[in-house]
């Protein structure tokens, strides 16, 4: 298990998100955004409207994907 922060993602706070893979914890940022933004959280709809955009277009995004990739990949397990 390795842990990731929502600021860690693009997001502006630092709740942690943890998982086995990068991609468990990018979808763990993808429902707190979510979450948070339909709380009325407007410090993380910008976040929240990257990610949407990210899912979108993810051909556009892989650069951001592969820097998640190896920035997890660096983290020491829990």
């Amino acid at each position: 298990m390795k842990t990731m922060t929502c600021r860690q993602l693009g997001g502006p706070c630092d709740l942690e998100h943890t998982g086995e893979t990068a991609d468990l914890v990018i979808k763990a940022q993808d429902r707190h955004l979510r979450e948070a933004a339909k709380a009325g959280d407007a410090s993380h709809q910008p976040a929240r409207d990257a990610m949407k955009g990210r899912w979108r277009h993810p051909r556009k995004s892989l650069d951001w994907y592969r820097d998640v990739q190896n920035t997890f990949a660096d983290l020491p397990k829990n």
